[in-house]
């Protein structure tokens, strides 16, 4: 069995306890010393006192500032992790091309679909609370999605032929987008130009709008049978409310961002940080070109999407992704207990829909998991979760290296896919001293 070194002081003590007991001493009279290991604070450490080469690290300050100067992305910032201290950062580059201000370490960013796993942590900590099981119905708490129909195709008048679903729907599946939703990011299916048709996504109006109207829809699929990235967390975010009792935004910035001193982290920005949002830039023909400005980033929205609805800084998402990797805890406040982070980094995806996957990978309470590292072709080692948002942000946390990662931008187009890539290449390379 291996252990991320923080264990070992730990498992050294119970070894020697087992030993004593069965040479006939009695545990409880040996007194035995585990050594608590420097604070996980997320302090600065120089890279050899964690592992890392220095000088191969200097290597992710080239790559991030070569697709810089080629005009392929307008600003990066990057903080690196290993136990509990902050081993790299790199911020480069501009928060709008059309300016000349440089970009700065605590830039706001639209993370997009880094919201799901915040999601999926509320989530879980109601799970905690007893407030529902992995294999409940939906419709136990959604009665709208107890007769939910999927889509079979088309009639010959275009009208679309529905067919009952072969099953409930499940807590577990709705985790793990494999309940047979729809998504509102493109429409390759009827179902999903529905949802794009329906506005069922829309911000501006109260969760329950969003499942009022999403009870209206076919799903996709047969619950349980394909993986199909969804709108299964924005309904978790809905959840979240009926669960707790709070407006999700509130439950956020109370249970999760607060305790974690995440300080620019919520679904709204406030006037006085509005010049420190970054833009969303595309790639086309002539260069770089900053994207519409999509709504008043100040309003609070009606209904925050669990989803996509964040914004965030890349200091502030450090601190979520120390909280798992620390098993719950950041900064002496537990969020959550280290066997609910086991569940939610283990693969939850049933065999039939995991066929329907990327090779080598599965998903988990809102995070991608890499169940083999080999078949997912992927540097990183397998039992590191991770996701992405459509904006450009990244991140992934390795819990046998005991490292994290998180990336910023703000870039739709195929510069975004390559730095996410680049960036696994380059800290494992210059990771010399891995966990044996």
């Amino acid at each position: 069995m291996r252990f991320a070194c923080r264990h070992r002081p730990v498992v050294r003590a119970l070894i020697v306890a087992v030993t004593l007991a069965g040479a006939g001493f009695a545990v409880r009279d040996v007194p035995v010393a585990v050594a608590a290991g420097p604070a996980r604070d997320l302090a600065a450490a120089a890279p050899d006192s964690v592992g890392f080469a220095a000088d191969r690290l200097t290597r992710i300050d080239a790559a991030v500032a070569r697709l810089v100067d080629e005009k392929r992305l307008a600003g990066v910032t990057t903080v690196l992790t290993r136990h509990g201290k902050v081993v790299h950062t790199t911020t480069v580059g501009k928060p709008d091309v059309t300016q000349a201000a440089p970009l700065r370490r605590d830039a706001i960013y639209r993370i997009a679909s880094m919201t799901k796993p915040v999601t999926g942590v509320a989530m879980m900590m109601l799970f905690e609370e007893g407030k529902w099981r992995l294999n409940d119905p939906v419709s136990r708490y959604i009665p709208q999605f107890a007769t939910l129909q999927v889509h079979a195709g088309e009639n010959p008048d275009g009208t679309p032929r529905l067919e009952a679903a072969r099953g409930q729907m499940t807590m577990r599946q709705l985790m793990t987008h494999t309940a047979g939703l729809g998504y509102v990011i493109n429409d390759v299916n009827p179902v999903d130009k529905l949802y794009r048709q329906t506005g069922v996504l829309d911000a501006r109006k109260p969760l329950q709008a969003m499942i009022d109207t999403m009870a209206t829809l076919p799903l996709l699929a047969h619950p349980g049978t394909r993986w199909y990235y969804s709108a299964a967390v924005d309904v978790q975010g809905y959840l979240v409310e009926q669960l707790s009792g709070r407006s999700f935004g509130d439950f956020a910035q109370e249970r999760i961002f607060a305790p974690l001193g995440m300080k620019d982290t919520a679904f709204f920005v406030p006037a006085d940080k509005v010049a420190r949002i970054a833009r969303i830039h595309t790639e086309a023909p002539s260069g770089l070109t900053p994207a519409p400005q999509r709504g008043d980033p100040t309003v609070k929205p009606a209904g925050p999407s669990g989803g996509g609805g964040l914004y965030s800084t890349a200091d502030d998402y450090v601190r979520f992704t120390q909280m798992l990797l620390n098993d719950g805890e950041f900064g002496g406040t537990r969020l959550l207990a280290p066997r609910t982070v086991e569940m939610m980094r283990t693969n939850h995806v049933q065999p039939e829909a995991l066929k329907t996957m990327q090779p080598g990978t599965g998903w988990g309470m809102d995070f991608q998991i890499v169940t083999d590292a080999a078949a997912a072709g992927e540097s990183a080692p397998t039992g590191t979760y991770s996701w992405f948002g459509i904006n450009g942000t990244w991140f992934w946390i390795d819990p046998v290296n005991d490292l994290s990662f998180v990336g910023m931008i703000q870039h739709q187009g195929p510069a975004a896919a390559e730095i996410r890539g680049i960036s696994r290449n380059l800290v494992y390379q210059a990771l010399v001293a891995p966990e044996k």
